[in-house]
């Protein structure tokens, strides 16, 4: 069990920050509950994100990224990127680079849904692989 990525450098705890990326196509199987509330399914991932590194908390503050290819984010994952754009303007002196963070999130999305689809549909028409493993490669690989 490994998550995405830490820190080295102590976060607001004390602790060294440890993260996990999820970004979610809405598939079938959430249609029912995407339609309900928006976001829902991103609340979902970021809280089996939690639990799943839930004993990391003793050496690193674990914070769960959870996005849906729509654009809805868990409140977390909003939060601390809000608070990562607020210090990353400090240090450049630039007022909008939080703002920037969001768009280059959202432009980082876009290619992956662009790359994603076609793959997909490749997939849905030949193999047996899950959506969700292939969309998780395909995100790192758009970095």
């Amino acid at each position: 069990m490994h998550p995405d990525g830490c820190t080295l450098i102590p976060w607001h705890t004390g602790k060294p920050l440890a993260w996990d990326v999820s970004v979610h196509p809405v598939a079938d199987s959430y249609v029912t509950a995407v339609s309900q509330s928006a976001g829902s399914i991103v609340q979902q991932a970021a809280d089996r994100k939690c639990q799943k590194y839930g004993e990391l908390s003793a050496a690193y503050e674990f914070q769960p990224l959870a996005v849906e290819t729509h654009g809805p984010m868990d409140d977390a994952t909003v939060w601390f990127l809000s608070d990562l754009g607020h210090k990353i303007s400090e240090h450049s002196g630039h007022p909008l680079d939080g703002h920037f963070l969001f768009q280059w999130i959202s432009v980082l999305i876009q290619r992956f849904t662009a790359i994603l689809f076609p793959k997909l549909f490749l997939l849905k028409m030949g193999s047996t692989c899950s959506q969700s493993s292939h969309s998780s490669l395909l995100l790192f690989s758009c970095f």
